[in-house]
């Protein structure tokens, strides 16, 4: 008898009683699944990541097994291997929540107030802006998804106050707010929805930012919408939803084509590019004290520190440029499963629950905030679908880049439907936690498979938060949104930075916010406040070509190299739109004499990170340009066996080879670092 035969309401219990333990329909949109894996694992190729691989051996004290008492639903905790066809009650679910001590799960809401939320994003007075996604799976042009606005009106946890702002979404799968609005992802489209005037109500007619992304991924779409310290709005894509994104209307040999990738858009210079490729689905991105971004994966590893202009490894397929040759890896030592074929993974039990209950991840939250206890600072949390838990990684500096170890999981939710999606800092410190709530295999291909009448929003606190103050924050003055730069809740200096990005942007007077933050990154000791404060400046328009050059000798590495990233912010990546050719080159690049800065770091800075970012840099600079900068870094042996930098200084030097082979082959007998001499030569022979 096969799941066709039944009717909808009985194939929604057959299939809830066969599959429980495995992942939801949603999460379908975070993992991919085994129809296309089965064509794939008999051809790898240097540029696939292998799907079925060895789990690295663990630390006794790094990764400890937490197995959930095996008691009745009513006691709020149930073992992970008895079949449950029905969501624990909401509120028994916040109660059964495995949590380290001193931490608190408590229910915010639940259906019918919430149903099937996606994605969600917080404002400047705190309120919850939630997308809800009936949509899944079955793409169509028009749609009932939802963005609703809930509120805590009196601070005890409980959002006692919703409102429905938009209902005619189609495939929502992200949001974001500021700028007078709301960006969405309902693909194909980056929509902005204004709302100036901040009533709730939208103004108009949802705006069409940018079009061209695939509507056929069905897990594998347009995500992941965020503010980067730089300024500007990021999201996510999938490996299955190869896109061609542009302005309407614009042609299809302009478009910028992508996949599986990291990319960003500008809010008032509406240019947009790739900032990464590959990975399989990214399903969540955010950025640490040192304003390095970070995504979480499914499949293949589940974590990659993001350097603009890189190449990552991919579940299958080729990368976009044939003559990458190599694929960078993960920054994680371990997998969140036990190992062998990644759809083995799917139920979370045994040996993959110890490692951390399975492949597939959805979210990304680097706790920054101030209520937790300081050991969480900078550690990065993500959803595990298969596991129903949240999984907890530590960030270590190592080389150019990080590694990421593995730490105790940080929550087991001990319900089979729990699907933990998004989960973001607030005001207070707490973690505000989205809850889709449904089962089945991963992977649904008929509305049928979803269960559209339930979802929950959770919060998760250390002891009592203590209350955030001076809300809303778009009341407050410049100078009050300088000073919360000085926060320990990162939701305030992010929050703030954004105002006043919107503020410049409107034609606002800086002069004197601007005062305040050169005098606070030249007097901060903490470096990463000087960042926060060198940020901000850049943001609003203030951190002009001469300030930024001067940061190039700063004592700090991270100054240096975040100096080095702005002043090249304005050129474009290969993958992008406009082109460098069709920009002013005195507006967008380096003066000759931060070129020439550039080659003698290139040569002498001591640290890997900078020359990173200047490796990186290499891909935003004409041709001729990139020449010194590119033989001062092949010059560095000690950088042959990082497991970034040869890689990022050969994508920086590939075009440089067909242009010009006889300069190519001075480059190869000057090269200390085998691996960039390797792909020289194969390149000055290819066709």
């Amino acid at each position: 008898m096969k799941r066709s035969d039944f009717p909808s309401q009985g194939r929604r219990r057959w299939h809830g009683l066969l599959q429980g333990t495995a992942v939801l329909s949603a999460a379908g949109l975070l993992a991919f699944g085994t129809w296309r894996a089965a064509a794939d694992d008999a051809a790898a190729k240097p540029n696939q990541a292998d799907p079925q691989v060895k789990a690295p051996a663990q630390k006794a004290e790094e990764v400890k097994e937490v197995r959930p008492a095996q008691v009745s639903p009513s006691s709020g905790r149930i073992d992970l291997e008895i079949q449950q066809e029905l969501p624990l009650p909401a509120e028994q679910a916040a109660a059964g929540m495995t949590l380290p001590e001193g931490f608190k799960a408590t229910l915010a809401a639940a259906e019918p107030e919430i149903r099937q939320p996606i994605a969600m994003a917080i404002d400047d007075r705190g309120r919850l802006w939630v997308a809800e996604c009936y949509s899944y799976p079955v793409w169509s042009s028009k749609g009932r998804d939802r963005i609703l606005i809930f509120e805590d009106t009196d601070g005890d946890g409980r959002l006692d106050k919703r409102k429905v702002f938009w209902d005619q979404g189609n495939y929502l799968s992200g949001l974001e707010v500021g700028f007078g609005g709301v960006w969405v992802c309902c693909a194909p489209n980056l929509l902005f929805i204004p709302d100036a005037d901040g009533d709730d109500v939208p103004d108009g007619e949802p705006q069409i930012v940018l079009d061209g992304w695939s509507n056929q991924g069905v897990h594998n779409v347009v995500n992941g919408l965020a503010w980067g310290p730089d300024g500007w709005l990021y999201g996510l894509n999938g490996i299955t939803a190869p896109s061609k994104v542009g302005k309407p209307g614009t042609p299809e040999d302009k478009r910028v084509a992508l996949n599986c990738s990291v990319w960003r858009y500008h809010p008032t210079r509406e240019t947009f590019e790739v900032v990464a490729h590959g990975t399989t689905n990214p399903w969540g991105l955010d950025w640490d004290d040192y304003g390095q971004a970070f995504i979480t994966n499914c499949v293949i590893s589940h974590l990659f520190h993001v350097v603009p202009g890189a190449h990552f490894q991919r579940m299958f397929g080729d990368d976009l440029n044939p003559y990458a040759y190599g694929l960078m890896p993960a920054c994680c030592d371990h997998l969140h499963w036990g190992g062998g074929k990644w759809t083995d993974s799917r139920g979370g039990q045994g040996a993959h629950s110890i490692a951390g209950g399975g492949h597939a991840h959805s979210g990304a939250m680097i706790y920054l905030g101030d209520n937790w206890p300081e050991s969480y600072r900078n550690s990065i949390l993500m959803g595990n679908i298969h596991g129903k838990r949240l999984n907890r990684d530590l960030l270590e500096r190592s080389g150019s880049g990080y590694i990421a170890r593995h730490a105790a999981d940080f929550m087991l939710s001990n319900d089979q439907w729990f699907r933990g999606l998004d989960f973001q800092v607030g005001p207070d410190g707490g973690m505000w936690l989205i809850d889709w709530s449904d089962t089945g295999e991963c992977h649904e291909r008929d509305a049928h498979g979803a269960h559209h009448d339930s979802g929950r929003i959770f919060k998760v606190t250390y002891g009592t938060p203590q209350p955030a103050t001076g809300l809303p924050l778009s009341k407050a003055n410049d100078a009050e949104l300088v000073r919360r730069q000085l926060h320990q809740n990162d939701w305030h200096v992010r929050t703030a930075r954004r105002l006043l990005q919107e503020r410049a942007a409107a034609g606002a007077d800086m002069t004197e916010a601007a005062r305040q933050l050169r005098a606070m990154f030249h007097e901060q000791p903490d470096v990463r406040r000087k960042l926060r404060a060198l940020w901000t400046l850049y943001a609003i328009g203030q951190a002009d070509r001469d300030f930024l050059a001067e940061q190039l000798n700063h004592e700090s590495d991270q100054v240096r190299l975040w100096a080095v990233r702005l002043l090249v912010d304005r050129a474009p990546l290969a993958d992008a739109l406009p082109k460098l050719a069709d920009l002013p080159a005195d507006e967008v690049l380096p003066s000759a004499a931060v070129l020439k800065r550039f080659a003698e770091l290139a040569a002498n800075d001591p640290s890997a990170q900078v020359r990173l970012e200047l490796a990186s840099a290499l891909q935003r600079l004409p041709l001729e340009q990139r020449w010194p900068i590119a033989e001062a870094l092949v010059a560095h042996e000690q950088d042959a066996d990082d497991p970034n930098l040869p890689l990022m200084i050969w994508y920086g030097v590939e075009p440089l080879v067909p242009a010009n082979k006889a300069r190519a082959l001075k480059l190869v007998a000057a090269c200390k670092i085998p691996l960039v001499r390797q792909h020289i030569a194969r390149r000055a022979v290819a066709q």
